[in-house]
């Protein structure tokens, strides 16, 4: 059993990333608060994910590890899903927008998307024959 959610006021995966990375820092371990504590707690919690909705797609997931009742701020009780920070990618597919969190069918669930090699950056993204001329010339 899994939950999915909107991810509200976030663009993009790297958004999000960066959003739970400061949060994390600031208050470990990484969790996201929410107001109602899910009744199947325990199916979720044996393998369950949260797969977030990203400007109306669902595009990443990412592992609960826990699911705490904790407070916020103001002494209102609440939910705490303590998650593993890696943002797995899924097949992306519309949805429409609801409020709160949802179950979400272990059958339902997009498939994870194999990760994509890693695209060469700055020299390496060079061509050999042009590396070899840019170190003939002491430029690299």
């Amino acid at each position: 059993m899994h939950l999915i959610k909107l991810a509200v006021g976030i663009r993009d995966a790297a958004q999000l990333r960066d959003l739970q990375a400061r949060r994390a820092q600031m208050s470990p371990p990484l969790r996201h608060q929410t107001r109602m504590l899910p009744k199947r707690r325990e199916d979720i919690l044996g393998g369950g994910s949260i797969y977030w909705v990203i400007a109306g797609y669902v595009s990443v997931r990412q592992r609960i590890l826990d699911i705490r009742e904790e407070r916020w701020e103001d002494g209102t009780p609440c939910a705490a899903l303590v998650l593993d920070p890696l943002l797995v990618p899924v097949a992306a597919r519309p949805v429409k927008p609801f409020q709160g969190w949802r179950y979400l069918a272990a059958a339902d669930a997009p498939p994870d998307l194999a990760p994509e090699p890693v695209a060469a950056r700055g020299v390496e993204a060079l061509p050999e024959a042009l590396r070899r001329e840019l170190r003939a010339l002491c430029l690299l």
